[in-house]
């Protein structure tokens, strides 16, 4: 049985070219999918020429306060003149409704791919997360949640322990490798530090480039520490990755100061993020969408490799955590 087992089925063409002309908007082009298994999203073009997309959001994942909030904090970040998609006002509303769904609808940015192997690019980003941060700083959200163990180790771990998904013969060695990471992770886990709103999912998929970057989806946006919008940037070896964050938090604290104690939360957050991703997987396994794209999540290989994946996340979190080149 999987959680929040919601299908899009009854998300036709129709419904969503009639929720578009209850805005005002025509479409005259094709409905063309984005890349996006969570929620549905779609570019067109209107009887003026112009492109926008159209997010429809998966029911039973966040409340409409919540929303309310993804959106507000976009428009706060535009405000300060920080590159981001935000959703367009009708009728003082970003948030609207049709049929039972949620959608918004945004202009559509275009742009190159991020370069993550770029370290001029990656000083831009780090500079731009700084000033994301600083307008992530003056509150937090009210209703959105934050990350934390509970809901990125334990609620999965109660997951895994009644999901069909996984073979019956590997459960007790996946669980076992899941509870020992898990306490690995808690044990380093710790608070010293500020929450503040960030984008929550800052990965180089994320950022488009134009004459410098410009940051898409807030969905996932949430409180939380800020390495969380750094750590997802970094790739290559330890020695490129100290490089690559030195880089970062030098251009990032051009605009907000930068807590090195969070630099020991990379690890736990990164295994807290493989931990959640596969739970979110099993969790949305009833929309005919995840099978499709996911097959192999159904093969004893997969989560055999996943137990050895959670293995060897325990021998990096046991390592010394990633720091900075001492300054004289």
């Amino acid at each position: 049985m999987t959680e929040n087992a919601f299908t899009f089925q009854t998300l036709h063409p129709d419904t969503i070219m009639d929720a578009l002309f209850a805005q005002g908007i025509r479409v005259d082009s094709g409905l063309t999918p984005l890349n996006s298994y969570e929620n549905r999203v779609y570019q067109f073009q209107d009887e003026d020429r112009r492109r926008f997309v159209v997010k429809f959001y998966r029911p039973q994942r966040w409340s409409a306060d919540q929303i309310r909030e993804e959106h507000q904090f976009a428009e706060a970040l535009l405000s300060d003149e920080v590159p981001v998609a935000a959703p367009i006002s009708f009728n003082g509303q970003t948030l609207l409704t049709h049929q039972g769904f949620y959608y918004a609808v945004f202009p559509s940015l275009g742009g190159r791919q991020f370069e993550s192997d770029s370290l001029d690019q990656m000083e831009w980003v780090g500079r731009y997360l700084g000033r994301l941060h600083q307008t992530g700083r003056k509150t937090c959200f009210a209703f959105r949640p934050e990350i934390g163990v509970n809901e990125y180790l334990l609620e999965p771990r109660a997951v895994f322990e009644n999901a069909a998904l996984i073979p019956s013969g590997l459960k007790d060695a996946f669980l076992r490798a899941t509870d020992t990471l898990i306490d690995e992770v808690m044990g380093q886990w710790h608070n010293r530090f500020t929450q503040l709103r960030l984008h929550g999912d800052c990965h180089a998929g994320n950022i488009l480039w134009r004459d410098g970057p410009l940051f898409v989806d807030l969905d996932d946006a949430r409180n939380g520490p800020a390495i969380q919008d750094l750590w997802m940037l970094l790739n290559g070896d330890k020695a490129e990755q100290r490089m690559q964050l030195e880089m970062i938090i030098e251009a990032y604290e051009e605009f907000s100061e930068f807590n090195t104690d969070e630099l020991a939360l990379i690890e736990p957050l990164r295994a807290m993020r493989q931990v959640y991703y596969l739970a979110w997987l099993i969790r949305r396994w009833g929309d005919p969408a995840f099978p499709r794209n996911f097959p192999w999540l159904t093969g004893e290989d997969y989560w055999h490799q996943q137990t050895m994946t959670f293995i060897e996340q325990v021998k990096v979190l046991r390592e010394p955590p990633l720091q900075l080149t001492p300054m004289y």
